[in-house]
């Protein structure tokens, strides 16, 4: 019996590619001084690793690499932390299956 090849995220990720819509990022974190924890808890949620605290202990977020599954939808938008639509057409995640 032979064990299957463990497979990483991150390497499936790379298959994808993302088109970047300047000035019209389609997810926005709300400024907030200290962040929720429906916020923290994206940091590890996101299967893209989109979010990272800042300097200032913030949440941000970087829309190029994020793969619209929704689950900060789910998350940060029913608690108000973010702002979430869906990108302009022929904008955003385009994926490669490898």
């Amino acid at each position: 019996m032979s064990a299957e090849p463990s497979v990483r995220v991150e390497d499936k990720l790379f298959y994808n590619r993302y088109l970047v819509d300047a000035g019209r990022a389609h997810i926005k974190v709300r400024p907030h001084s200290k962040p929720s924890p429906e916020l923290l808890a994206l940091l590890k949620a996101c299967p893209a690793r989109c979010y990272e605290l800042n300097n200032q202990g913030q949440v941000e977020i970087a829309v190029d690499g994020c793969i619209e599954c929704g689950t900060c939808r789910v998350i940060g938008e029913a608690s108000g932390d973010i702002e979430w639509s869906y990108p302009r057409g022929g904008y955003g995640v385009l994926f490669k299956f490898g």
